[in-house]
């Protein structure tokens, strides 16, 4: 990363800002510049001097000085950055950014500035959930603020929920994803989700599948610039309004979305999809009907489709198979058998990753046969470090096939 990368750090209150720390002296040993202001809370909790010493660089505090100003540092500081990271960010800084208030000096930078700007919110689960933060964070998205996070676990007031501050490794990774990205333009589609199967106007088949890992994937690959759309089946998760997205219902649905969207450099094929479906009947099957017999027939298999494609065949094809046992035998022969060029495994047997879980645990196999385990995480982390893997495959094979 060249030392160009410039980078204002805004610590805004509580107890999550200690954590900041560690992303600036791993930031800077990695030549990115950081300047930093704390606000007045933020000072509470961590001290000018340890923030300078290790970002070798200047501190401002949260308010106008005379002799600065003449300088019009709060314009001089939001031209000089390539990027603005606000982080822990409190429901009161986000409020503020959201109402376009102008009191004082981080608000009149973010007003002043025309750079990028991420949020890592950490707060009480609560206030994260109550509407007003709800709002005043759609409010920012449309407005092409990117959030990362906030993670769910034990919050410092006691609490469990979410509200904790994403990791630091995720918000690392994410910046990094973002500069890696400004000079490739690339575009992908993911697919997310289970799908349904009607048996008649009420009952179908389906999956566990919630679509959470596949929502994560697109999201992160839409902060770091790259066009993204998600194609997911029917799910209860919310989609932020900045990210490209279809709804579909059944996998021919999905099947007729993905024809629909190609070509793109990047398909993610993380959706659950049917591997079969039936005729559906047209009025609901009475339970009296005890001699019901249901005649299956296969699914369009869409991953074999797209790795496939004559025409339109993605530079990198990923797909994903959750399996019960022999993790990584059946993951290979998928590999082979759909001729993709990543296949990305996790067992569905723990119940503390994968299905209905906010974590995943998942191995990525190659083409070439190296295997890279991601082990036990958020599922935004988990993200976060594939699309850091899939850019950086790109980075170095921009002319060459991916392997």
């Amino acid at each position: 990363m060249n030392k160009s990368k410039k980078i204002l750090l805004i610590i805004s209150g509580g107890i999550a800002a200690y954590k900041i720390l560690d992303l600036v002296k791993s930031l800077v040993t990695q030549n990115f510049e950081i300047k930093t202001i704390l606000t007045k809370t933020a000072e509470k909790f961590i001290t000018p001097l340890s923030v300078s010493s290790l970002s070798k660089n200047k501190i401002y505090q949260n308010k106008f000085e005379i002799g600065e100003e003449i300088e019009m540092d709060h314009i001089a500081l939001s031209r000089w950055a390539d990027l603005i990271l606000i982080a822990p960010a409190t429901a009161n800084i986000i409020s503020n950014i959201a109402n376009g208030f102008s009191h004082d000096f981080v608000n009149t930078i973010i007003l002043a500035s025309d750079k990028k700007v991420f949020l890592a919110p950490a707060m009480n689960v609560k206030m994260w959930k109550n509407p007003a933060t709800k709002k005043n964070v759609e409010t920012i998205i449309k407005r092409n603020f990117s959030i990362i996070g906030p993670s769910t676990g034990l919050l410092a007031c006691g609490e469990f929920g979410e509200g904790k501050m994403a990791d630091i490794n995720e918000i690392e990774t994410t910046i990094k994803n973002y500069f890696s990205t400004k000079n490739i333009k690339l575009k992908a589609i993911v697919t997310a989700g289970p799908t349904r199967e009607y048996i008649d106007p009420v009952r179908y088949l389906t999956n566990e599948s919630s679509g959470l890992q596949g929502y994560h994937i697109a999201k992160k690959m839409n902060e770091c610039g790259i066009d993204t759309k998600l194609i997911i089946g029917p799910t209860q998760i919310h989609i932020d309004d900045n990210i490209k997205i279809k709804r579909v219902i059944s996998a021919n649905d999905m099947f007729e979305a993905v024809k629909e969207s190609l070509p793109v450099d990047i398909a993610v094929c993380t959706a659950a999809v049917a591997d079969f479906k039936m005729q559906k009947n047209k009025t609901k099957i009475k339970k009296e009907n005890f001699n019901l017999n249901l005649t299956l027939k296969p699914n369009i298999d869409i991953l074999n489709f797209v790795s496939n494609h004559n025409k339109y065949r993605p530079k990198l094809v990923i797909g994903f198979a959750a399996e019960t046992d022999n993790l990584i035998d059946n993951a290979k022969i998928k590999l082979k058998q759909k001729r993709c060029d990543w296949i990305i495994v996790n067992d569905i047997t723990n119940r503390t990753i994968g299905f209905n879980s906010n974590n995943n645990e998942v191995s990525i196999i190659k083409k070439n046969n190296s295997i890279e385990k991601i082990t036990k995480r958020e599922k935004a982390e988990v993200a976060s470090i594939l699309v850091h893997k899939i850019i950086k495959n790109f980075s170095k094979n921009e002319n060459k096939s991916i392997n």
